[in-house]
């Protein structure tokens, strides 16, 4: 998973709540309703333990705070174990935990234990990024632009395919996009063709990705990436729909996935 710092995390919530409302105002739904369409699930008081994980660079702070706060805002009850790894892992257990939320530097995952059913952020975080991009309910077509192919990239664009978009593609990584290409059927985005769209699903790592050419007048971007994809110039245009938000709407979509 991508290293979130702690100011990336810093008034979470409120960052939630802004988002949201440009989510209703862009798909005519919010978060909770579109979570529960894609999944077909909802909350069912399920007893939610967030283990800390100390392998690879440590935990990072604020994030089970985080990850707390945002159980007990989707109505679930939550806590954080008092020892990390095994030791936590095992209180989880033992206390009857329904759920359990663990990261390293590399996974994030939500695991039922009553049900089986095991969820990764990066695949969550994709479907429903590119879920909330496809809803635009200003979209004049079905063509849906994806921008960064890696694995959140990757997740995103399948959703799209198996919904029927027309999904365009563009990662500077050949070997991504030749696998996009043969394995889902994607097209390759080409500048030179001057096609915008008015649908943008956007997972990379790097900043201002998003150029004026790519985007129509009237259009939602949706992008869990951080640095922002819109570069500060076209993101005062107030036609410009931007749903971003480093943690709390892939994790959602990660605790729905799993009820």
């Amino acid at each position: 998973m991508a290293l979130l710092t702690p100011e990336d995390l810093e008034d979470l919530l409120n960052k939630l709540r802004q988002s949201n409302e440009t989510i209703k105002a862009s798909t005519g739904k919010g978060i909770t309703e579109i979570c529960e369409e894609v999944y077909g699930t909802r909350p069912a008081s399920q007893k939610v333990a967030i283990v800390p994980i100390t392998a690879g660079n440590g935990i990072i702070g604020n994030f089970s705070s985080s990850l707390l706060a945002i159980t007990e805002y989707f109505g679930l009850e939550g806590y954080i174990t008092d020892h990390p790894d095994i030791t936590g892992y095992h209180q989880a257990v033992s206390d009857g935990a329904d759920i359990l939320l663990m990261a390293d530097d590399h996974m994030f995952i939500a695991h039922n234990l009553k049900n089986g059913k095991i969820a990764a952020n990066h695949i969550c975080t994709g479907v429903i990024y590119s879920e909330i991009a496809s809803r635009f309910i200003h979209a004049g077509s079905k063509d849906v632009m994806v921008i960064g192919l890696g694995r959140v990239g990757y997740a995103g664009a399948e959703h799209l395919v198996k919904k029927g978009f027309n999904v365009y593609a563009y990662d500077p990584n050949t070997e991504f996009m030749e696998k996009a290409i043969e394995e889902l059927g994607v097209n390759a985005y080409d500048s030179a063709d001057h096609k915008k769209f008015s649908m943008v699903f956007e997972a990379t790592p790097n900043a201002n990705t998003i150029s004026e050419g790519m985007i129509t007048d009237r259009c939602l971007i949706s992008t869990p990436g951080i640095p922002c994809a819109l570069p500060a110039e076209l993101a005062e245009n107030g036609d410009i729909d931007l749903v971003m938000e480093p943690l709390v709407i892939g994790a959602a979509a990660m605790l729905y996935s799993v009820f």
